[in-house]
């Protein structure tokens, strides 16, 4: 059976490590150097690779399980919320995902250049790796985020998210892939939003529409379903494998949201972040796009706290640009108002220096809870 190599990655580098592992027929677990060596041998310990392979050399791992006939890649779930899983990808997921997403950017391989400047662990940067590598296409790596750099990098093609997308000149590109939560509500018109998970390799709906041969429905309660040919084998744990999807193929996303007559999507928000608060429903996605906007925001999260009267209490935790006054309560509460039914207006708004954010640059909400500074002090 085939070898599981875990790689930890560096650059350039680790594409060469890929392709030679590929070429043998090991499937490959990338390692984000950036977590603390106690995460790192968690996963390991989760995902059981048989052998790593370091500026040490190549080495067995005890403990490991080879990987099965056809697998080509583990990758760890963020784990915002929950411990991270490992995501098994078959040779013919990724082989689907880089020729789905290619077509859908309309990827000419002799004139394109693919920019990888997102973490690789993760399946928005993996995914630029592998449909430049699939469909031959040019590939620059950096192996951190630097917007002077991405800037100036030369390529017609990026994937990012949207905390790295005000920070480039996005005029730069061809066009950008925008994957992850807390899309802009004004974004560059060479910017198409995604999405999708790493179970799904990355995006498969663009801007709201799913690509050929991508099914989405919404369950009961509007919870989203996808069905598409890039889907993850099974989860890779330490009690064995697991596979997720149900017997039709059918993979709960744990996503609420909407699909209209047309096939049109629409993503609410993760189902455990709904705010209920008086009985009603609050979506954070919608009132973060509208408190985005205002003068001397940065970034925010909005979360939901409890409380006595409500239930949940619409709380805005605000990342103040530098250098500039943050809105007050009455100016978030009124933006809002403007827009969306009263109830979404948060009751309150509270300021920190950074939101904590997983590697990939998702919001880690459940930290925010006691998690506020006063920038001033």
């Amino acid at each position: 059976m085939p070898a599981l190599v875990a790689v930890p990655i560096r650059g350039p580098a680790f594409v060469d490590a890929l392709r030679r592992l590929w070429d043998e027929g090991a499937a490959v677990f990338p390692l984000d150097p950036r977590h603390p060596p106690a995460v790192q041998a968690a996963l390991l310990a989760r995902v059981r690779p048989t052998e790593v392979e370091d500026e040490g050399g190549r080495r067995p791992l005890p403990g490991g399980e080879p990987a099965a006939d056809g697998d080509a890649l583990v990758l760890a779930t963020s784990g915002t919320t929950a411990e991270p899983k490992g995501v098994v990808l078959t040779e013919a997921a990724l082989q689907a995902a880089a020729r789905m997403t290619s077509d859908a950017v309309a990827v000419d391989p002799a004139s394109d250049t693919w920019l990888c400047c997102s973490p690789v662990a993760h399946a928005g940067g993996f995914g630029v790796v592998n449909r430049a590598l699939r469909t031959g296409t040019a590939l620059v790596v950096h192996e951190v985020f630097d917007a002077a750099a991405v800037t100036a990098s030369g390529a017609t093609l990026t994937a990012l998210v949207p905390t790295m997308l005000h920070r480039v000149d996005a005029s730069a590109f061809r066009l950008i892939v925008l994957g992850g939560m807390g899309m802009p509500a004004h974004r560059p018109a060479n910017a198409v939003a995604t999405y999708g998970l790493t179970e799904t390799m990355g995006g498969v709906v663009y801007d709201g529409r799913p690509l050929p041969g991508v099914e989405v429905r919404c369950g009961a309660g509007g919870a989203i379903e996808v069905r598409s040919p890039t889907a993850l084998r099974c989860y890779r744990t330490e009690d064995g494998e697991h596979d997720p999807r149900d017997p039709g193929g059918w993979l709960a996303t744990g996503d609420l949201g909407e699909v209209d007559a047309s096939g049109l999507v629409t993503i609410h928000g993760r189902a455990d972040e709904v705010i209920v608060t008086g009985g009603e429903k609050v979506w954070p996605e919608a009132v973060e796009a509208v408190l985005r906007r205002l003068p001397g925001v940065a970034d925010v999260a909005v979360i939901g706290r409890r409380d006595p009267e409500w239930g949940q209490q619409v709380v805005a935790v605000v990342e103040a640009a530098p250098g500039e006054v943050p809105p007050t309560l009455d100016a978030a509460r009124a933006a809002v108002k403007e827009v969306l039914p009263p109830w979404c207006a948060p009751r309150a708004l509270e300021l920190v220096r950074t939101l904590p954010r997983t590697p990939s640059g998702k919001v880690r909400r459940a930290a925010l809870t006691g998690q506020v500074d006063d920038p001033g002090s």
